[in-house]
């Protein structure tokens, strides 16, 4: 997606053109409240806080292992989307009512929410999380491109990122922990 975008000269796609003709619209005052929760919320210091107590949370119930993979898979999703945003160097709708930063792909609010969503629905296996994480996911999309902080394209993109980075990551940990847990632990002697 990174390569259409910065292919196509970083401008807008149809595609975007038309859902932020749509979202211009659609503009009302309790729409624009409705909004700003996810994008307070999932904000840099929203999701630090967030972050912090997860990982203290499971920490303190003893998942070390649980811990590790949320704290890694934001710090991931962070160090990659970051620096993304200003390789590509999309310019953001002028009319954003959200952001003042003139780089928009891909939407680091979308790829937290991804990360963390999917992170918590991979470590827990409650249909109840998978459901709760899409709600906040797509509402937290919808509410980036309502507030014309972001293209439509950024959003699926901060959606693919969040996607790739937290399943790749649990993989990785899972395969670690596995590996570590199949290790003998040498108490048992040496057979001949």
């Amino acid at each position: 997606m990174g390569f259409v975008v910065y292919a196509g000269d970083r401008t807008p796609l149809p595609l975007d053109v038309w859902w932020h003709g749509l979202m211009v619209g659609s503009l009302s005052a309790p729409g624009v409240v409705l909004a700003w929760i996810p994008s307070e919320i999932g904000g840099t210091i929203g999701m630090i806080v967030i972050a912090i107590g997860l990982v203290a949370v499971l920490l303190w119930r003893r998942r070390r292992w649980e811990a590790a993979e949320i704290a890694i898979a934001i710090a991931i999703v962070v160090a990659i989307g970051a620096p993304m945003s200003y390789i590509v160097a999309r310019v953001r709708p002028g009319d954003s009512l959200a952001e003042n930063t003139a780089t928009s792909f891909p939407s680091g609010h979308t790829a937290v929410a991804t990360t963390v969503a999917i992170t918590l629905a991979l470590l827990l296996r409650r249909w109840y999380v998978w459901a709760a994480g899409m709600l906040w996911v797509l509402w937290m999309m919808w509410a980036r491109t309502y507030l014309h902080a972001h293209w439509l394209t950024d959003v699926f993109a901060g959606l693919l990122e969040g996607i790739a980075v937290s399943t790749l990551v649990w993989c990785a940990v899972q395969a670690v922990h596995d590996r570590r847990a199949a290790r003998p632990t040498g108490s048992s002697p040496a057979t001949s």
